[in-house]
């Protein structure tokens, strides 16, 4: 299974998970992020992610760069309780 067709999977089964005021606050956050032009500054398909550091869970800072040499990375952002 693709990375995209497991996300797609999550996101109908969603649906099931997250009670329908939830999901319409996080549908119009997502609106209003794409409305504020932030989408312009995305990085597309193909283009290089920037090196960065950040905090593991043990608070230890961690490289992307020495992370890719174990393999590939998905980075994901966890905006919190809605």
């Amino acid at each position: 299974m693709s990375l995209e067709e497991k996300l797609n999977e999550i996101r109908e089964g969603s649906k099931d998970r997250i009670p329908a005021e939830t999901r319409e606050k996080m549908h119009r956050a997502t609106e209003e992020l794409r409305e504020s032009g932030i989408t312009g500054k995305a990085l597309n398909i193909g283009d290089k992610m920037p090196s960065f550091e950040l905090p593991n869970t043990n608070g230890e800072m961690v490289s992307s760069a020495d992370l890719l040499k174990q393999g590939n990375l998905v980075v994901t952002f966890y905006r919190g309780v809605w």
